[in-house]
């Protein structure tokens, strides 16, 4: 009994190790990376796809969490009538330790959780499905898969982000109430068609920046790649890339966030902060109103904590997605052999 024990303790030990060496170093020894990389071209495009899905969830989840107090802020700088609230990012900070403390910065972190993890996995999930589909194309230039694949990814994903996206925001402005209880007074004084305020504005915002931070990494990867001859990016290369993609992204597309962001935080009286209610028309007419209320600076509020908070998330975000992209096909590649292997004729 006890050399059983000893030698579960030893695998669960070998494994344990493994999966570490893995997700610190995100990569393998280069031999098995070749390996998986022949063994990917094998695999069909719906399996590339639940792939991408699953690690994309995780990615999704994991660095929404790790990057939501700085979306807090963010947002109230953004909402309309922040200038009279807040002197600026500093003061926004201490303002929300001061009264709600550090829970103050995860306002809404429930629907953080459930939303980002499924529009992650459908957004990377589509984006590896339109890569593999447009691979295949022979005429489609190779240039072009990049942001057509993100592109992709942003249209369909942006169905589910932006209820998710909706109640996060109301509950970051200063709404009453749990997760829960927002979504159902936006489904009782609106309908359904009520969590999908802004989402015009967010389509809009997300098929540049998507484009943009998706395209960017992978540009920055492939001349990363060229230049060191490697098959895959050191951990710090990564990040590196990542970073400047999003902050790449999140620079030109602030002025639309902010548009997204007035339209989605119209809380008609919900809010506890002495934010000014007012009711917009749409896109053109947000743009009208702020230019005219604020002048062009109206466009760029929050645009340092949006550029710090992108570079941060697409920084995490690609690192994650990749780690755990290679953790789940090493994982399902050895279980597919294993049954090929017990299914095939003696």
């Amino acid at each position: 009994m006890a050399m059983n024990e000893r030698g579960r303790a030893n695998r669960v030990s070998d494994v344990t190790k493994r999966w570490i060496r893995i997700v610190l170093f995100a990569q393998l020894p280069i031999a098995t990376c070749f390996t998986l990389l022949t063994l990917l071209k094998k695999l069909s495009v719906l399996e590339k796809a639940l792939i991408g899905a699953a690690a994309g969830g995780v990615a999704g989840a994991f660095t929404y969490v790790c990057l939501h107090p700085l979306d807090t802020i963010k947002t109230k700088l953004q909402t309309k009538g922040a200038t009279e609230i807040y002197k600026g990012t500093f003061d926004a900070i201490s303002q929300t330790f001061n009264t709600k403390g550090i829970l103050g910065f995860y306002s809404g972190i429930s629907a953080v959780i459930v939303g980002s993890t499924f529009s992650s996995a459908i957004y990377f999930g589509t984006c590896e499905f339109g890569k593999s589909i447009l691979s295949k194309i022979n005429d489609y230039p190779s240039i072009l898969v990049p942001p057509t694949a993100g592109a992709m990814g942003n249209i369909v994903s942006s169905a589910v982000m932006v209820p998710k996206e909706l109640i996060t925001q109301r509950m970051q402005a200063g709404a009453v109430g749990r997760s829960w209880e927002v979504l159902l007074r936006i489904i009782e004084k609106d309908g359904i068609l009520g969590l999908y305020a802004g989402y015009s504005a967010t389509l809009l915002r997300n098929l540049p920046t998507g484009v943009l931070s998706y395209s960017s990494f992978e540009y920055l990867k492939s001349a990363v790649l060229r230049s060191t001859g490697k098959a895959n990016l050191e951990p710090f290369q990564s990040v590196i890339c990542g970073a400047l993609a999003g902050a790449i992204s999140a620079s030109l597309t602030t002025p639309l966030d902010v548009v997204k962001t007035r339209l989605m935080t119209q809380v008609h009286g919900e809010a506890k902060v002495r934010v000014l209610s007012s009711v917009y028309g749409g896109v053109p007419e947000t743009v009208k109103q702020i230019l005219k209320e604020e002048g062009w600076v109206g466009l760029t509020r929050g645009m340092g904590p949006r550029v710090v908070h992108n570079a941060c998330f697409a920084a995490l975000g690609y690192f994650a997605f990749e780690t755990a992209r290679l953790v789940l096909l090493h994982q399902y590649l050895r279980r597919k052999e294993s049954y090929e292997l017990v299914g095939s004729p003696a």
